[in-house]
């Protein structure tokens, strides 16, 4: 089962009722936060989700928009006894913009390690899941990102005991690890079907569209994508600025043939996003406009939620 919530859907600036863009996921244990503006740990907070097993913070780009809430989260994470490292993932320069933000929240409790992106493409182990990175197309160099649950094929018992496999190994090949007993070695492919289908979102924010968007979000349960602008008359203000209009996000969207799609980072002067989100239905009809707190819970195909 994962968590999805969307903290909050601004774009440049917090308004009073829309705190700035980023989104936080929960897996086994493990949360995962992408992006931090100001005011980030009191959405979490609001949420009633807990600042403690943030494992991975991923920066999009280094605009304060997205990064200016870093101090304020560690510290609040500090003095929630926090003790485990947590990973910063960001492009080329994030260190640097992190350590300086990092000044008026020194003497933290735990550790923080830090992974630049210098590629197209890279992608990083969690805790039971992929963080799968992308480089997009903004003012200055910016990342979307994939969070990727695989799901192993259905064990199959018969087949275990077909081949007089000892029970004590039967857990670590359900979980996709090779074992050795004695003279004979056990691989997962002897006992597991064909995968199954996981779990997969995306997040991309600040960018323009390129095809390599729909390519490495094809397939998410939930896109959630930025839609800076919604009236077409903003389409010229969008290639500018390097943003997104509602329906280039759609097209993305049909493209990559996700489940649904979360339209994110308006604009401070798209009052009204819901004014505009039937120019993205006409050509991506799962599209919704997204909002403060907005939840999901994902569960695999053959599961129900609780």
């Amino acid at each position: 089962m994962l968590d999805v919530c969307l903290l909050g859907t601004s774009g440049m600036m917090p308004l009073p009722r829309r705190a700035l863009t980023a989104l936080m996921t929960r897996f086994n244990g493990s949360s995962l936060l992408i992006d931090c503006g100001e005011g980030t740990q009191i959405t979490i907070r609001a949420k009633g989700w807990s600042l403690h097993d943030v494992d991975f913070l991923c920066i999009t780009h280094v605009h304060g928009d997205h990064v200016g809430g870093l101090p304020g989260l560690l510290l609040s994470m500090g003095n929630s006894e926090r003790v485990q490292p947590l990973t910063i993932v960001g492009p080329r320069g994030v260190r640097k913009v992190a350590d300086s933000l990092r000044i008026i929240a020194p003497g933290l409790p735990f550790e923080i390690r830090y992974r630049e992106l210098t590629e197209d493409f890279e992608t990083i182990e969690g805790k039971g899941y992929t963080i799968e990175a992308f480089r997009l197309r903004h003012t200055v160099p910016c990342y979307g990102y994939s969070q990727v649950i695989e799901r192993a094929g259905r064990f199959d018992v018969e087949r275990a005991k077909a081949q007089d496999i000892p029970l004590q190994a039967w857990s670590k090949l359900q979980h996709g690890e090779t074992v050795s007993i004695e003279d004979r070695t056990f691989t997962p492919d002897m006992v597991l079907g064909e995968k199954r289908k996981g779990l997969k979102v995306t997040y991309c924010t600040d960018t323009r569209p390129i095809s390599s968007i729909a390519e490495h979000a094809r397939g998410a349960d939930i896109f959630i994508c930025e839609g800076m602008y919604g009236e077409a008359s903003d389409a010229e203000k969008a290639k500018e600025k390097k943003h997104m209009t509602f329906t280039e996000a759609a097209e993305l969207a049909k493209e990559a043939d996700v489940g649904e799609l979360w339209l994110t980072h308006f604009s401070p002067s798209l009052i009204r996003p819901k004014d505009y989100v039937d120019s993205a239905r006409a050509i991506f009809p799962e599209t919704y406009v997204g909002k403060d707190r907005k939840t999901a819970v994902l569960t695999y195909e053959d599961e129900e939620t609780p």
